[in-house]
């Protein structure tokens, strides 16, 4: 059995951002009544992506978008700016985090880790909403 909805998330600068409650508040009816189950989100952008890591001390989601910026720098001489100096530096980090995430469900609920939540990494200095495309499939 199988269900489908495309949302969309909270407009987000650039940083990790924990999306797990705005998640929940999308998803709700189509996991209740999922015994055993799988959630995929795919992000419909190339220039944020979709993780899983730690939920609980902010200062995580402040060391992986330092990370990140220090492994991808946007100094780097970037052919393609046509929306900006963030504009091909956004896309390869896009590519490195990926652009889904699987998380199993268990019993109507997201099976999580005590301290793992879902972070939309937004890698463009501008604010901008982004679409998710949630697959149930149990």
């Amino acid at each position: 059995m199988g269900w489908q909805k495309t949302f969309t998330l909270p407009r987000q600068s650039k940083g990790c951002h924990l999306v797990t409650d705005a998640v929940m508040t999308q998803i709700s009816e189509g996991i209740r009544n999922v015994e055993v189950g799988m959630l995929f989100l795919f992000i419909q952008h190339t220039s944020a992506a979709l993780s899983i890591n730690e939920n609980y001390d902010p200062d995580v989601r402040r060391d992986m978008d330092m990370a990140l910026d220090t492994i991808v720098p946007e100094s780097l001489k970037w052919m393609h700016t046509d929306e900006g100096p963030d504009d091909s530096v956004s896309h390869t980090k896009a590519s490195l985090v990926g652009s889904t995430i699987s998380v199993p469900i268990t019993n109507g609920c997201l099976n999580l880790g005590t301290w793992q939540g879902i972070y939309l990494t937004e890698f463009r200095h501008a604010a901008h909403t982004r679409r998710v495309v949630a697959t149930v499939l149990s």
